[in-house]
């Protein structure tokens, strides 16, 4: 059995909340560049360059990439050879975020009621999803979810004879329908089959996958590919200015179901996609 002390799991998560707030992702960079290139709009060309201007601007100066820094999602993939000392697993994580919101200057953006909408003062609860698996290492991956994308998810519980093409017609709706509320180009995940709640949970996982990297199902591979063609036709483009680049890409993550059941989520991410992983 590995001991782990939890004040490592408060600084890595403390870490990661400040930098994924001011350091875009390789990735997200480089698809600005590939879709400035292939986008048929001037102004969405330029709004485009600009994303590039600001993600240098928040590097250079340790600046937050958005003013909306965020709700903290974190999920945990914690070895089952694991011993954790020192304290609590989830006052660690939120120790992490409220000391990463603090010294990061970050806007504490989370209310302790739904209704009565009192802020907690320091961007905590995080929501924290945990897995036990195999080995000796704790797997954490940060990310900081705004609430104008996170308002545009949605989520059907289809019936089974819609099929596949049931299944883009909702994406693509929702997509559609959210228009430029999420600050297009948007990352787009999408979580078939489980049961409601594990559809949810898995169009938002999706969103942690490097652009680019295909689901390696061919199947899923090719809808991922139908469906991000499909989303770039509607035209909303950069920040919903028109364009030919609505998303910079879909990820499908997919889990057994019910016979009488197809649930599928769809969670979108806005441009500024901001994530880290660490390993203890």
């Amino acid at each position: 059995m590995r001991k782990v002390e939890v004040r490592l799991i408060t600084e890595a998560i403390k870490h990661m909340a400040i930098e994924s707030n001011v350091e875009l992702g390789k990735d997200v960079l480089d698809a600005f560049e590939r879709f400035s290139k292939s986008e048929k709009s001037e102004t969405g060309r330029a709004t485009l360059d600009q994303f590039v201007k600001n993600a240098e601007i928040a590097r250079r100066d340790r600046m937050p990439l958005c003013q909306d820094t965020g709700f903290a999602v974190i999920f945990l993939e914690l070895g089952q050879e694991v011993s954790l000392v020192g304290g609590g697993l989830e006052e660690a994580v939120n120790e992490g975020v409220r000391q990463g919101y603090a010294e990061g200057y970050l806007r504490k953006s989370i209310v302790k009621d739904p209704l009565r909408r009192v802020n907690t003062g320091d961007n905590t609860p995080a929501v924290i999803h945990t897995r036990i698996v195999p080995g000796d290492r704790v797997n954490i991956t940060f990310a900081a979810k705004g609430g104008g994308s996170e308002n545009m998810s949605g989520i059907a519980m289809l019936r089974p004879a819609d099929g596949v093409e049931g299944v883009k017609k909702f994406v693509i709706e929702r997509v559609d329908k959210a228009g430029p509320n999420p600050c297009p180009p948007t990352i787009v995940g999408v979580g078939i089959g489980g049961t409601f709640e594990v559809a949810a949970l898995l169009s938002k996982k999706a969103l942690l996958r490097p652009l680019g990297e295909r689901h390696p199902d061919p199947f899923y591979a090719k809808l991922e590919e139908d469906l991000l063609y499909d989303i770039n036709r509607l035209g909303i483009g950069p920040m919903g200015l028109g364009g030919s680049t609505t998303s910079l890409d879909v990820h499908v993550e997919y889990y057994p179901c019910h016979i009488a059941s197809l649930p599928v989520a769809v969670n979108i991410q806005c441009h500024s996609s901001r994530h880290l992983h660490a390993e203890i």
